[in-house]
Order: structure tokens, then C-alpha cells, then sequence
């Protein structure tokens, strides 16, 4: 498996323990192939418990068993034909994997070509996380896969220049049947929206230091308007609420996965005052972000 370097550094984004891709030795750097039987042999069942931000992709799915996988506070039961991607940035939990057996496919975000890497959605957070195929899908999804898993398996059997461009090509049929999946019966998916892509990527990047419209649509060279019209299409939610629920879904990551103040939260988070930060994460959410905390660390208790 990619192993999980446990980085000791506490960066701008909290404790929230951050793991890096590290191919296994004489591998192609950027994919890896293994079943969740090899997992439990290398990886203890309290580090994969621990709320954890890979930097690469996670893609799962159960050949047998039941199994509970969090992703950014919502839960997912996995069934055998099931799948679930894990993008980078995302903080996810596994459950308990004893009696489930499957596939798990880790991947950097630079592996795929760009051109798969946009019409996959690869870099989209808002991205649907579980995925349940039809029949015919679900077959064509678990011959693609293995026919993966053999590829990866058979280093040595080409040059590795091209036994990467293999893994590169079967990986992109996996992840294109899967991105199809989310798309309306009998329609294509549609093209990624250039002006969203680019307004994701900017809230992405600035999102603590702004969360105003008027601060991107200057940014990019668009009109607010534009902005919230690419944001409605793409999203089914306004610019505004778009940077908004981003910036509440990191300050959930930080709440609940890291001893930070509110106060702290709220400055990374580019709040000028506690009191602020609290009437935005409240009105958003509900609830106070201490009440929050209190909640979720609550239910991960019991």
C-alpha cells in the first residue's frame, strides 16, 4: 500500500494528521493496487480509525462483507458492487474491516492525463462520494478493476514506461465508468464548465483569506453575476453559498478533528473576531462551533 507517512508537522490547517503517496518500492510512482486483506496487514486498525487528509485518491469497492466508511461527517455503508471515492483534502474515517474483503485503488491527482482529469471530475470536492451501479455497470466496473489490479501486479512483464502508460489507460476507463454513473440515464455527462472550474480552484485556494464573490469575480476577470450563474449550473448553488459552505465544511474539519480553539479556527479562517466566526458557523450550521465540537466528538465517543 501506499504507506502512510505520518507527518509530525502542525501546519495552518490543524492536527488533522496528514498522509502523503508513498509507492511501494520498484512501483510506478502514482498508483497502487491492493485489496483491503493486504490493508489489515499493514496498517493497524487504530491508525485507520484515527480522521485522516490523504493527499491522493482512494477508490474502494467490496467484493464481500459490509463496511462503514466516514467521509467529511457523513457515513456510508458499503455493500459488495458498491463504491467510494475519497478525493484528496477530504477527511475520512474507516470502520471496522474485519470480514470485508475488496479492492482498494490509491492514485495522485497528477497520474491521470488532464483531459481525464477534467471530464472525470478528479479535482471537483463537491463530487458525489458513493457511487451504486446498475448490473451491467457494476460488471464492466469490477472487470476494469481487476484488469487494473493484474497490471499493476505484473511489473516487469513490460518496460516500466510502458507498464505506466498501461496503468494510466485502465485507470482512466475505471474512473470515467464511474464519473459516468452520476450523469442523467441515456445522457453523457456534461463538460466541466470552464469559469466554474476556475472559480472552484480560486475558492479552493483563497477561501480563508476571502469570502466575498466581488473578491474572485475581480480575480478572475468575470462579473459576480457570471460567477453565480457558472455556480447555480455546475453546483446548484450560488457563488456566495458555494464559498460559504466551503469554509464552514474546513472549520467542521477543524472543530472536530483538532484541539484549536475557536479563536485559532477563526483567524486561520480569516474571521477579523471569535464573535464573527461564531454567527456565520451558527447560522450556517445551527449550532455554535464549541456546540459542534461537543457534538461530534460526543458521537465519536460512544
Amino acid at each position: 500500500m501506499a504507506k502512510k507517512r505520518h507527518d509530525a508537522r502542525v501546519d495552518a490547517r490543524a492536527e488533522i494528521r496528514e498522509i502523503a503517496f508513498t509507492p511501494p518500492a520498484g512501483t510506478p510512482a502514482g498508483v497502487e493496487v491492493l485489496s483491503l486483506a493486504d490493508l489489515r496487514h499493514r496498517v493497524t486498525a487504530a491508525q485507520l480509525a484515527t480522521p485522516h487528509r490523504p493527499d491522493f485518491h482512494h477508490l474502494l469497492t467490496l467484493t464481500g462483507g459490509t463496511l462503514w466508511h466516514t467521509v467529511d461527517f457523513t457515513g456510508y455503508a458499503l455493500e459488495p458492487g458498491s463504491w467510494l471515492w475519497v478525493r484528496p483534502g477530504q477527511v475520512h474515517q474507516w470502520g471496522d474491516l474485519t470480514g470485508a474483503e475488496g479492492i482498494l485503488i490509491l492514485f495522485r491527482p497528477d497520474f491521470l492525463d488532464a483531459a481525464t482529469a477534467d471530464a472525470a471530475r478528479t479535482q471537483d470536492p463537491h463530487a458525489p462520494v458513493l457511487r451504486l451501479p446498475l448490473p451491467d455497470d457494476a460488471t464492466a466496473l469490477r472487470l476494469a478493476a481487476e484488469h487494473l489490479g493484474i497490471e499493476f501486479r505484473a511489473l516487469g512483464h513490460l518496460p516500466l514506461d510502458v507498464h505506466t502508460a498501461a496503468l494510466r489507460h485502465l485507470l482512466a476507463v475505471l474512473v470515467l465508468r464511474l464519473t459516468h454513473l452520476t450523469a442523467p440515464a441515456g445522457s453523457p455527462a456534461p463538460e466541466p464548465d470552464p469559469t466554474y472550474l476556475r472559480f472552484r480552484d480560486a475558492v479552493e485556494r483563497d477561501f480563508a483569506r476571502t469570502r466575498r464573490v466581488e473578491d474572485y469575480a475581480q480575480t478572475l476577470g468575470y462579473s459576480p453575476r457570471t460567477l453565480s450563474r457558472a455556480t447555480l449550473t455546475a453546483a446548484g448553488l450560488g457563488a456566495k453559498e458555494f464559498i460559504d459552505r466551503r469554509v464552514i465544511l474546513e472549520a467542521k474539519r477543524l472543530l472536530a478533528h483538532s484541539d484549536q480553539s475557536a479563536a485559532r479556527i477563526a483567524d486561520h479562517l480569516g474571521f477579523p473576531s471569535p464573535t464573527h466566526f461564531s454567527k456565520f458557523f451558527h447560522r450556517g450550521t445551527g449550532q455554535t462551533p464549541i456546540a459542534f465540537r461537543d457534538t461530534v466528538r460526543g458521537h465519536s465517543a460512544r
